[in-house]
């Protein structure tokens, strides 16, 4: 007897367990199965509407001078004097004095021609006066032919008037080499190298220095194939009247330059006046001329710093306008050509598109065979994982319209109880039993 419970007894045991197991697995309550509001991503969007879209072309250039001249004497001489003018950076009005040369030597040769022109004078009257007596002593003797140029003196009268001419040549010469010892500027500008200094003896072929005009400045800029097409140049033809090329210049499109120096920002306007006359082979670039007119005159209301040579200088070409295009900010266009598309029903569509115009901020997209229509909705935010048919919250131009998201959840009116039986429900209300809770529909207005 013993025996047999000692052998019953641990089977009764696990078949109590396991009995118990089961019944409560059984009648355990069931979790509650909670639905989730529906998740949207609330975007920014813009209804599309043609617009008419100025292009403006970036690009970059130097400066330089439009006009540059290398000083060189026409006489030699000692540098007796040098303008306060005449140093790097010194600016100079037109016909002023830059250098002095001793004049001493050409002052001598002024009075020594000033002598000759003197001594002709008088030998080309004694000439006529010989040349009167020769013809009165031919009438006089009874000769009535006409006397030959020998006779009258013909020849020393030329000889005459000649050396006068000769020496009215050399006094201009001399009065020339005078005036030219004093060095004037030929425009007004600015030094941009000194090479000599008083005390220096300078010939025809010494370089005294370097000057620029300050009237205009050039800046050569490139454009690419495809920004020429925005932009109207100034192209003119061999044989063109100046009035018709003054027309295309007139007319042709204005440039917005702007640079640093320091910590002062520049700005300038300008103009394209010419365009080379070939596309760099290198670059396969074509370079236009843009000018700055006087770039140094002083403004009380402008502080910008005067456009300095060799300066490095952004532009804005003005181009034409683009009309019946719309335009959109640059991260509303994916990689790949393609926006999101918003529907009426609020879900997504990947469009491609095909742009016309870039730059860094804004993508212009024809209305006519462009991929988007008017009115329709692009989306303006930028979607990491954007799938065609989800569902977004767009707020179109700043405006959000009203649109309930639904989802479904538990509550109202449960059993109490682990069977969740009758009664009212409470946190152990299960959908089990007759008196269990249904799901209710709750409309939440985002």
């Amino acid at each position: 007897m013993k025996l047999a419970f000692r052998i019953l007894a641990p089977v009764l045991v696990i078949t109590g367990a396991v009995w118990l197991a089961k019944y409560f697995i059984s009648t355990k309550p069931e979790p509650r199965k909670m639905v989730m509001p529906q998740q949207i991503t609330k975007v920014e969007a813009t209804r599309l509407k043609p617009e008419t879209y100025q292009v403006f072309v970036k690009t970059q250039g130097t400066v330089r001078p439009r006009t540059t001249s290398v000083i060189i004497p026409e006489v030699s001489g000692r540098v007796i004097f040098v303008s306060p003018s005449f140093r790097e950076g010194g600016y100079f009005e037109e016909g002023e004095v830059l250098l002095a040369i001793d004049p001493v030597n050409y002052e001598t040769a002024l009075v020594i021609a000033e002598s000759s022109v003197a001594q002709a004078f008088r030998t080309l009257e004694e000439a006529k006066v010989s040349s009167k007596q020769a013809i009165e002593n031919w009438q006089r003797v009874g000769k009535t032919t006409e006397p030959s140029d020998l006779v009258k003196k013909i020849p020393q009268l030329r000889e005459a008037e000649a050396r006068l001419r000769a020496a009215e040549a050399e006094l201009g010469k001399a009065k020339r080499d005078l005036e030219r010892t004093k060095i004037k500027a030929p425009f007004a500008g600015r030094i941009a190298e000194q090479i000599v200094d008083i005390g220096q003896y300078v010939s025809p072929n010494t370089q005294l220095g370097r000057a620029f005009a300050t009237d205009v400045m050039e800046v050569r800029l490139p454009l690419t194939n495809t920004e020429l097409a925005f932009v109207d140049l100034p192209e003119t033809y061999r044989g063109e009247s100046q009035a018709k090329i003054r027309r295309e210049i007139h007319k042709a499109p204005e440039v917005s330059i702007s640079g640093t120096i320091g910590n002062h920002l520049g700005r300038w306007d300008g103009k394209i006046v010419r365009v080379d006359s070939s596309i760099d082979e290198m670059s396969r670039q074509l370079f236009v001329i843009a000018e700055v007119s006087d770039p140094y005159r002083y403004e009380e209301a402008d502080d910008s710093p005067p456009l300095k040579i060799g300066m490095f200088v952004d532009a804005l070409v003005k181009g034409n306008d683009l009309e019946n295009v719309f335009i959109l900010p640059r991260q509303a266009v994916r990689i790949g050509g393609e926006v999101i598309v918003i529907q009426g029903d609020n879900t997504i569509r990947r469009q491609k598109v095909t742009p016309i115009f870039s730059e860094d901020k804004r993508i212009v997209i024809p209305a006519e065979g462009g991929g988007l229509k008017a009115g329709e909705v692009v989306c303006l935010t930028p979607l990491a994982y954007p799938a065609n048919g989800a569902k977004v919250l767009p707020t179109i131009d700043g405006v959000t319209p009203d649109v309930e998201i639904r989802g479904e959840m538990f509550g109202g009116k449960g059993g109490k109880g682990k069977g969740g039986k009758g009664g009212k429900g409470g946190k152990d209300s299960t959908e089990k039993g007759p008196g269990a809770a249904k799901p209710t529909e709750t409309a939440h207005r985002l």
